[in-house]
């Protein structure tokens, strides 16, 4: 058999004693793995005659992917939506505290913002205002991979300007925008360039909302649908354009009516384009979603379910006030509120609280509550045609031992960003068990061969 080279050289990883997250089933097995790759253990054994150079007891504990977190305004301090010096520094540091909890990517998210703190300043902004907005924040977030540093930066996702008045939530009133004669050209007006740019949430409701989410599209960024007043045929309609993603559902839009069930609908409707699937964000942090209501989101689209956090800056502080962009957040308990109201304003629960709360709540068995946190257990559902769904595929493409990872022509928040995280993933593995007792590790590719791993710890 034709080794690949400098495999001799590279030891054999066994991980023992573990539960191993496979089709949405924990399953007892030992896992191998050799410079960052899954083993076939049939093939190691009878055709490469190796045995393991080093084995690691699991203690029983869970060797599944990362989280992927594609809603996070921020964290222990660090608020994306501030312009400062240096953005890099404090999307580092988030990075790198997000690992203990089982996250190895996410999408930092900028919430409602003046069009200064996205990538320049506008004309007659006073000098007090243009140094506060001299560094701008989109050009200091590019797309990242993760690694035993931090977890992996996907691409931003921006939540806002274009969003209802009415549904606001947290966002500053003072900065909404809606899209004006020129449509498309007034988000490269706002946002400037869009290279490092993955998701979009705007409100469909919103005129020449269609042809914007048709040009984001054709460009590869998502397109979200939130806060927002859109009754069901206008959300259809923005499907029909190419969005693909529900923000926050039932949070920040019209409540569920019989007659007219609004952007909830999407989960159920019939008016979707053939072979297009809906995908939608949930809180599960005890506060913003009651159980009754993931129970019935879940029951209803359970491949569609991404858990996110939307968690704010204050995530790992304490009680006090803190900030959100351009507002001011109050934290009390597990709560935050906007300052001096009862809006809520993001979420403090980190991505790990949020899967065992929707444990609690579904009751669900096995590992299908540790895939809604998962990008890769979304993979099967990109919509496209049959090449791109080859291309997005439920298995890597494999080729002799070695799983390679296709192009990949749009990205979608259910997904991992080739490169940055998932079996798409970084060409080393870190596997270690975490401080809260769990061990991260890549999931296996089905049949034979290697499949590229996640380099992630779950905590």
């Amino acid at each position: 058999m034709r080794r690949e080279k400098g495999a001799m050289c590279t030891p054999v990883l066994q991980f023992t004693n573990c539960r191993i997250l496979r089709g949405r089933k924990l399953l007892r097995e030992d896992l191998w793995v050799r410079g960052g790759r899954i083993l076939d253990p049939e093939r190691l054994f009878f055709e490469e005659r190796l045995v393991a150079d080093e084995q690691r007891d699991c203690g029983g504990c869970i060797l599944a992917p990362g989280f992927i977190d594609v809603q996070i305004n921020g964290g222990f301090g660090v608020d994306f939506s501030q312009a400062t010096e240096d953005v890099g520094s404090g999307v580092a540091l988030v990075a790198r505290r997000l690992l203990p909890h089982g996250v190895t990517s996410f999408c930092p998210t900028l919430v409602t913002s003046p069009p200064e703190v996205y990538h320049k300043k506008e004309e007659g902004v006073g000098w007090d205002a243009c140094l506060r907005y001299l560094c701008h924040v989109l050009p200091q977030i590019p797309v990242k991979s993760g690694g035993p540093h931090g977890a992996g930066v996907l691409g931003v996702h921006l939540e806002g300007p274009f969003i209802s008045r009415e549904k606001r939530g947290a966002h500053p009133e003072a900065h909404l925008r809606s899209f004006e004669a020129n449509a498309f050209h007034d988000v490269l007006a706002t946002y400037g360039p869009l290279d490092n740019v993955r998701i979009v949430t705007l409100a469909p409701e919103l005129g020449r909302s269609h042809e914007v989410i048709q040009a984001l599209t054709a460009r590869g960024i998502c397109v979200s649908l939130g806060h927002s007043v859109a009754n069901l045929r206008a959300a259809e309609e923005a499907v029909q354009s190419g969005a693909t993603f529900i923000t926050h559902l039932f949070n920040a839009m019209l409540p569920f009516h019989h007659r007219d069930p609004g952007i909830v609908g999407l989960l159920t409707s019939d008016r979707l384009p053939p072979g297009r699937h809906i995908f939608y964000g949930m809180i599960s942090d005890g506060m913003h979603t009651n159980p009754a209501a993931l129970r019935i989101a879940h029951r209803a689209h359970p491949q569609g379910l991404v858990l996110v956090t939307d968690a704010v800056p204050a995530l790992g502080l304490g009680n006090g006030r803190h900030t959100l962009g351009q507002q001011e957040v109050e934290v009390d308990g597990l709560t935050a509120y906007v300052a001096g109201t009862k809006t809520l304003s993001g979420s403090i629960a980190p991505m790990d609280v949020c899967i065992r709360h929707f444990l609690q709540a579904t009751g669900f068995p096995g590992g299908e509550h540790w895939e809604c946190g998962q990008g890769p257990t979304h993979r099967k559902f990109t919509a496209g045609d049959e090449d791109s769904k080859q291309a997005d595929g439920l298995e890597p493409r494999v080729t002799g031992t070695e799983a390679t990872a296709p192009k990949r022509r749009a990205f979608t928040p259910y997904e991992p960003w080739p490169g940055a995280c998932g079996i798409a993933g970084l060409g080393r593995l870190q596997c270690r068990v975490g401080p809260g007792g769990c061990v991260s590790a890549p999931r296996p590719a089905a049949g034979t061969g290697e499949a590229q791993g996640d380099p992630g710890l779950w905590g």
